[in-house]
């Protein structure tokens, strides 16, 4: 298996790169800053961006078309590289103002202030509060789970926004207020949110039981991270102190994380030299991740469940699990975000460029994206996230293939 230690994912699988290179400059010495900003946006996603016809348009033409015109602020010129890359026709490949670049910073280094909700997309591509923390701002303001968000921050949302759009509205400096508007049973509802300092426990676990399984231990993943799996060894061996014979991984919900995480936690529970996904690039060429070692459980019946808004890296733990024939996968078709994005900076704070840099397919060598991974056995997936008793099926366990 194959990681990068230098590379941060987020819930769009996305990674952080500090590439950027200085040489760069001696190709800008004619232009004014404006120009230069709008050339070296464009050399980012020319250098990385996956679809290499560029949306079938003349990529070169454009950049000539948008570096001649004479800027009267660097307002305007970030208007122009938004409207460039825009043009691309792919939503995850964006621009991001200096504010919200930093505040991918920030939330990869940690230093993250928010409102406390989980955010997730419905089946109409809504981005909605999938689930809101006990105790935090968002639940102490009102905000309920499935509220969908129609505003935040003066930035209104619709099926184009991605849930990383929402969350740089969200987050912010501590003790700073954030308008949200929701919409709820059709009607709009009004936030003012004093955003601080969240720490969101992403690994949950408890008992319950099933006709055919008498103790049954789930583990809810609401995102992968670097310590997933860890938390998750915690957990499961906590549930199985208490006589778990089966385990239900709940990822309704997930919006995926650090994919590494995903690729980490399938390979606790497969044997050795298992393929668990396949990342491959602009250039066609495929990094093959497969288990280096055999994990710590082959033997206990596990199920995954899903809904539409599973996806990314926990759609590649999924994928890995039910291929290999580890997991049943119950629920339904799951999102389908089979893509990966680099966070590239731009030069004198000027923000930076998110482009889609590489697609995954899974270890059948199956593309999920914008397609989702079939369930194995359909089930309701509006089960309590406390208590999934009512929706297990009765076949929802069956032996791991050896």
């Amino acid at each position: 298996m194959k990681t990068a230690a230098s590379v941060f994912c987020f819930s769009a699988a996305i990674l952080f790169a500090n590439d950027v290179q200085p040489s760069m400059a001696a190709d800008y010495g004619s232009m004014s800053q404006e120009q230069t900003a709008v050339a070296e946006a464009w050399r980012l996603v020319d250098n990385s961006f996956i679809d290499r016809t560029f949306n079938d348009q003349n990529w070169f033409k454009l950049r000539q078309d948008n570096v001649k015109r004479k800027y009267k602020s660097m307002d305007d010129a970030r208007g122009s590289i938004t409207t460039m890359v825009g043009s691309l026709g792919d939503k995850y490949t964006r621009y991001l103002s200096p504010s919200k670049y930093q505040s991918l910073v920030d939330a990869a280094t940690g230093n993250l202030c928010g409102v406390g909700v989980e955010i997730s997309t419905n089946k109409d591509g809504r981005i909605i509060a999938s689930d809101v923390e006990p105790n935090s701002p968002a639940q102490l303001a009102g905000i309920q789970p499935k509220d969908i968000f129609y505003e935040a921050d003066g930035s209104r949302f619709d099926s184009l926004s991605t849930p990383d759009d929402v969350a740089l509205n969200l987050r912010g400096a501590e003790g700073s207020r954030v308008g949200i508007v929701m919409e709820r049973n059709g009607e709009k509802l009004d936030f003012i949110v004093t955003r601080k300092p969240i720490k969101i426990s992403t690994v949950r676990s408890y008992m319950t039981t099933s006709p055919k399984v008498d103790k049954i231990g789930v583990i809810r993943i609401k995102s992968f991270s670097g310590n997933t799996v860890t938390a998750v060894k915690t957990e499961l061996e906590d549930v199985k102190k208490k006589g778990a014979k089966a385990v239900v991984f709940d990822l309704r919900g997930n919006p995926g994380g650090l994919l590494p995480g995903g690729v980490d936690l399938a390979s606790a529970f497969l044997e050795k030299d298992k393929p668990v996904v396949f990342v491959v690039n602009k250039n066609g060429v495929v990094d093959a991740q497969c288990t280096y070692e055999t994990g710590i459980d082959l033997d206990t019946p596990v199920a995954i469940y899903v809904n539409s808004a599973t996806a990314s890296a926990a759609e590649v733990f999924t994928a890995a699990m039910q291929e290999n024939g580890r997991a049943t996968v119950i629920g339904e078709q799951t999102f389908g975000k089979g893509i990966v994005q680099t966070i590239k900076p731009l030069t004198n704070n000027n923000g930076g460029i998110a482009v889609t840099v590489a697609k995954y397919e899974t270890p059948k060598r199956n593309s999920i994206n914008k397609v989702g991974i079939t369930v194995d056995i359909k089930t309701s997936v509006e089960c309590p996230k406390d208590d999934i008793s009512s929706c297990l099926p009765e076949d929802a366990f069956k032996q791991p293939v050896t």
